[in-house]
């Protein structure tokens, strides 16, 4: 997993809809809700790139929601 600084955080965002992401950290991925995109983490680097983007499956999608809303993981910054 990889460890990414609170203050690096707050400064990523969806390279497409330039929105929040959640830092999923027991998954090393980065999501975007409002669009169904995973951004994978490799070799502790987030990979932002809209190419390189994962669609998120509907079960996918609702895990990943899951595990926002068990874990109170909040989004990179606030709107």
């Amino acid at each position: 997993m990889a460890q990414i600084d609170s203050e690096f955080l707050s400064l990523l965002a969806c390279p497409e809809d330039k929105g929040p992401l959640y830092y999923i950290e027991s998954e090393d991925i980065f999501y975007n809700p409002r669009l169904r995109r995973i951004y994978p983490i490799k070799e502790n680097i987030p990979v932002l790139l809209v190419a390189e983007a994962i669609a998120a499956s509907a079960e996918d999608d609702q895990r990943i929601q899951n595990l926002i809303n068990q874990n109170g993981i909040k989004p990179t910054f606030e709107v």
